[in-house]
């Protein structure tokens, strides 16, 4: 729990210092990890949700 409130308030406390020193590389890397995370969100949305395989499965556990 400590390590995703750490993970939540870094951004607020990055602004804070590039701010003030006019440098944002914190927040760009942060904002690539964050884009890169959610591509592999939705990747594995696909794969397990809307995938056909997927999709097969579910209508035929459903229909037992």
């Amino acid at each position: 729990m400590q390590l995703l409130a750490l993970i939540l308030n870094l951004p607020l406390a990055l602004d804070g210092e590039s701010a003030a020193s006019g440098n944002s590389t914190g927040i760009a890397i942060i904002a690539a990890v964050s884009m890169a995370l959610c591509y592999l969100a939705l990747a594995g949305l696909w794969y397990f949700v809307f995938r056909d395989k997927a999709r097969a499965r579910r209508n035929r556990d459903s229909s037992d």
